[in-house]
């Protein structure tokens, strides 16, 4: 959910890589579908740069990044990064369309030739409503490349209806049925421009996210399951599958880092879904923050900008005299906050009245698109990582109940892996030691513990968890 960072690709980093290829021109040849059906290749893909490994290597390294290439290994590939939109639906169900990227890995290495896997990858929340996956400057496409393309993977990235050049005017967060659309769309689409740009897959489809896009991930993998598409496995990194829980946990007052944040996009995603969130902003938003609000995220305005000139309060969610206010978490109270005590009073007398049938519309709407309370099961093998300490998607709340629900539902042991990176290997056979010690390593030189609060789920578990999850993905 947290807006990612992505640290480890720095902005120097990100401007040597734009600089290491050249845009391609759209072929004279491209196929044209401007029906904006679901699924539908709007135009053939383009081709915006190639990095060689070398190039690659040396960008990365130029700009003091190269302790990624300790986690992601060498580079082996070239990476051909292309550009391609395509029709899909908002949370309405309304005709819209969102664009994206397909990372192609090439040359002569043996990882990087003949048939390769494809992986459908779901980028964390972002702010920016410029955000492309499809470019090296963005820093979570540049960690994807070098972590899967540049190991052989084809990588459908999308950008997400609401994001980039789509014209939908909100951004369908945690929307569950219009994510998993979205995505499936988008791989559908990508597909279909495949040949245009050599790219050639053998039948092994993967999918994985981080943060939001964990959330996206599993909910991908349910929606092909359920359309009877094939998948190999899963990895699911640090989402908040337990939406409606975890929602009650936020307004209970264990604020998760970031809510500030979160909250505006999922309140908006819900009310243009439902309609009914409320009546108008200002019956859950202070007065200070409730005009404008709802056009407010994904933005081009810069986050730190809207921070400072008032347009979000950095962390309190809720007013200082709000309650309950639980110990530890004073941070997220304060002047001037963003949500109406009234309206968190309203959603707590629900919570309390109605733990599990909620009929407050918030609550409704969390619950419905809460991935536990959707009565499947995976079919395919899945992996679950995060870090027990995190901050913004609470691992316990999220990937542990995911776990003990699939289990419930009488999943296997083995067909649900859960890694928590924040833990001590088990033994020297352990399959998950390598990212389990790099992340150790990585926390203790983040600094104190603030600095590490701050950094736990942008910086230090995204880069530990996509590996593991390619060491996964490395067994089928």
């Amino acid at each position: 959910m947290k807006f990612l960072k992505w640290a480890a690709i720095s902005t120097a980093a990100i401007t040597v890589l734009a600089a290491c290829g050249g845009g391609d021109s759209p072929d004279e040849g491209s196929s044209f579908d401007l029906s904006g059906a679901p699924g539908s290749l709007i135009a053939s893909p383009t081709a915006l740069t190639t990095l060689t490994p070398a190039a690659f290597t040396a960008a990365l390294t130029q700009a003091g990044a190269a302790s990624l290439l300790q986690v992601t290994g060498a580079p082996k590939c070239d990476i051909t990064f292309n550009y391609f939109q395509y029709g899909t639906v908002g949370g309405a169900g309304e005709k819209t369309s969102a664009s994206g990227g397909i990372m192609v890995p090439g040359g002569a290495d043996p990882a990087c030739t003949g048939p390769r896997p494809v992986l459908l990858y779901a980028h964390g929340t972002s702010t920016d409503k410029n955000k492309n996956m499809a470019s090296p400057q963005d820093g979570e496409a540049a960690l994807v490349a070098a972590m899967y393309a540049a190991q052989g993977y084809i990588v459908v990235a999308p950008n997400y209806a609401g994001y980039e050049s789509s014209p939908l005017p909100y951004h369908p967060y945690l929307n569950l049925e219009q994510q998993a659309q979205d995505v499936v769309d988008a791989l559908t689409a990508a597909r279909k421009g495949f040949a245009a740009i050599n790219a050639t897959a053998n039948s092994k489809l993967f999918v994985s996210g981080y943060s939001q896009g964990g959330f996206v991930s599993m909910a991908a993998q349910r929606r092909l399951q359920l359309a009877g598409t094939p998948v190999t496995a899963g990895a699911h990194l640090s989402g908040p599958y337990n939406l409606g829980y975890f929602g009650d946990i936020v307004y209970s007052g264990r604020v998760n880092l970031g809510a500030t944040l979160f909250s505006p996009l999922l309140n908006t995603s819900f009310q243009r879904t439902y309609g009914n969130i409320y009546a108008t902003p200002s019956e859950m938003y202070e007065d200070t923050f409730a005009t404008g609000i709802e056009t407010l995220l994904p933005s081009t305005t810069p986050l730190n900008t809207l921070l400072t000139t008032g347009k979000l309060p950095a962390t309190a969610l809720f007013a200082a005299d709000s309650l309950p206010k639980p110990a530890g978490f004073e941070l997220f109270f304060g002047t001037p906050n963003l949500i109406k005590t009234s309206y968190r009073n309203a959603v707590l007398a629900d919570a309390l009245v109605n733990p599990t049938a909620p009929r407050h519309p918030l609550r409704v709407a969390a619950y419905k698109n809460d991935l536990l309370t959707q009565n499947w099961t995976p079919a395919q093998p899945m992996l679950l990582c995060g870090g027990n300490a995190d901050p913004t998607v609470f691992f316990s709340a999220n990937t542990n109940t995911a776990k003990a629900y699939f289990t419930g539902k009488g999943v296997p042991d083995q067909a649900v892996t859960v890694l928590d990176v924040d833990s001590a290997p088990t033994s020297s056979t352990d399959p998950f030691r390598l990212a389990k010690g790099g992340f150790a390593q990585a926390k203790a030189a983040a600094g104190d513990a603030a600095a590490v609060l701050q950094a736990y789920h942008g910086t230090l578990v995204p880069p530990f968890c996509n590996a593991a999850a390619r060491g996964y993905f490395a067994q089928f």
